[in-house]
């Protein structure tokens, strides 16, 4: 058991993070109290203790160097405790290619990038370096958009086959949901029609659409192609340069669904098998075999598909590297365009949280005593490897929070099969437009704006607008989702 006490919440979401990845197995009882007598108070699992007077902090006024200073002490006490170091070093933030991002578009050059990075975040020069060759393949790509009247449109469908125990998103068993599903589908329809009207009125130029979830392909084909049939009929391809559906698990894709995607001309597809061991599919509540995946992947590839991804999770319960080496070595014999590397994130909302937060022990070692601070570094670097012999290379990089091992999960690609929307999302360059239950639009404003109740009158040019993300609630407030949106969509 670990105590963290803050004395406010400025520090208590980076240190509670920086703690947990250098100590994945021990328990954080964590507090903030402002009658603290000290800026930060930890007591290791040994006893030893470490504190942050608030005079360590006396003379510096800006919020955000004080917040830096804390994590760095934080982060050299852990270091010197643990005799390790992470990977992404201080950073907890989700999007460290934007700081690549940002120093590139600067003009500089990636030796004085990483000597920066490495000093400043202690990120290790391996991590830093791919920060920096991302970044330029990033801005490569997003220099041929217009992202000031561009815009890209996300389209949610938030059913399952059956919920992964892993999973956090706000999806349901389709099983459970059935009856509601059309209900939903007319409700999705009634929000892109506005989002297609307001995008007429304006002048905006659709890049491009992406429809995820959940996995849309459990609509059915009359239900998959009556909402491909109305995003033809509202919005124009003029300016389209990317059109993906996640398709996702085999277990949910069938021929003529496959079909109903390539009469509407989707460009880009998923097939995700997360892992290719089947007693992992079986552990955490996959409904299909390894042969389904091999199956579903080639008659893609029969029907026509020629930019496919497949998505992997490192650090599944109970597996190892040796095993993530065997599910590499199966999908470089089917070749993908494209393969996303996940380091597994369990989060509260996840059954596997759950069970986190009632035992006080990472569910992954619940199920086989793995240590993932030894396999997961092994797992990601077997990627890395693999991607490079399927002559991939990385394209985007984000990280989530409760991310195993401090680490990132990382888009590889063909280059001419890059995922232009999986750039967008990170970077915030243009645009996202989201239809559907839980879905979050984000407005790129031409003017930094208050954000209404924020905290010290934030400014932002990013306004975002969430939907509920009750499936029920979503068809019921339908209209109330559009006022939310009408609000601020391109006033």
């Amino acid at each position: 058991m670990i105590f963290l006490s803050c004395k406010e919440d400025l520090y208590a979401y980076n240190a509670y993070h920086l703690v947990k990845a250098f100590f994945p197995e021990e328990e954080v009882h964590q507090t903030v109290d402002q009658g603290l007598g000290e800026t930060l108070h930890m007591k290791f699992p040994d006893g030893q203790i470490l504190t942050v007077e608030e005079c360590e902090l006396s003379g510096i006024e800006d919020r955000k160097q004080r917040k830096y200073m804390v994590d760095v002490k934080l982060y050299k006490a852990c270091q010197s405790y643990t005799k390790r170091e992470l990977a992404w070093g201080i950073l907890t933030g989700v999007r460290p290619t934007k700081l690549a991002m940002q120093k590139l578009e600067e003009g500089m050059d990636e030796e004085a990038f990483v000597d920066w990075f490495t000093k400043d975040s202690f990120v290790t020069p391996q991590k830093a370096r791919l920060a920096y060759e991302i970044a330029g393949r990033e801005k490569q790509i997003l220099s041929g958009l217009d992202c000031r009247d561009g815009y890209s449109l996300y389209v949610g469908i938030p059913f399952c086959p059956s919920v992964c125990s892993y999973c956090s998103f706000s999806s349901g068993s389709v099983d459970a949901w059935k009856d509601h599903i059309e209900a939903y589908v007319d409700a999705l329809l009634k929000e892109l029609s506005y989002i297609g009207e307001r995008a007429k009125e304006k002048n905006k130029k659709l890049n491009t659409i992406y429809i995820g979830g959940g996995t849309p392909t459990t609509l059915s084909e009359e239900q998959l192609d009556r909402l491909l049939t109305h995003i033809d009929r509202t919005f124009s391809r003029e300016f389209l340069l990317e059109y993906t559906v996640e398709a996702g698990r085999p277990d949910s894709i069938t021929e003529g669904k496959l079909k109903v995607l390539r009469q509407h001309e989707i460009t880009r597809i998923s097939i995700n098998p997360q892992t290719m061991q089947q007693k992992t599919l079986d552990l955490i509540g996959r409904k299909h075999t390894v042969e389904d995946i091999r199956e579903t992947y080639a008659l893609a590839r029969e029907l026509g598909f020629d930019n496919i991804n497949m998505d992997l999770i490192a650090g599944l319960p109970g597996e190892r590297a040796e095993d993530m080496k065997n599910t590499l070595s199966q999908i470089c014999e089917m070749a993908p365009d494209s393969l996303t590397v996940h380091a597994l994130a369990i989060k509260r909302a996840a059954k596997m949280g759950q069970e986190k937060t009632t035992t006080g022990t990472i569910a992954s070692l619940e199920h086989a005593p793995v240590k993932m601070g030894e396999e997961l570094p092994k797992m990601i670097e077997e990627a890395y490897e693999a991607a490079a012999k399927m002559d991939l290379v990385p394209y985007y990089l984000y990280r989530q929070k409760n991310i195993a091992g401090n680490f990132e999960n990382v888009g590889y690609a063909k280059v001419d099969k890059a995922g232009i929307y999986n750039i967008l999302i990170m970077e915030e360059k243009q645009s996202i437009i989201a239809a559907g239950a839980g879905a979050s639009t984000k407005i790129l404003l031409d003017e930094p704006i208050i954000v209404p109740g924020s905290r010290n009158q934030r400014k932002t040019t990013l306004m975002r607008v969430e939907n509920v993300k009750n499936i029920k609630d979503y068809i019921g407030r339908i209209d109330e989702m559009i006022e939310r949106k009408g609000e601020w969509l391109w006033r």
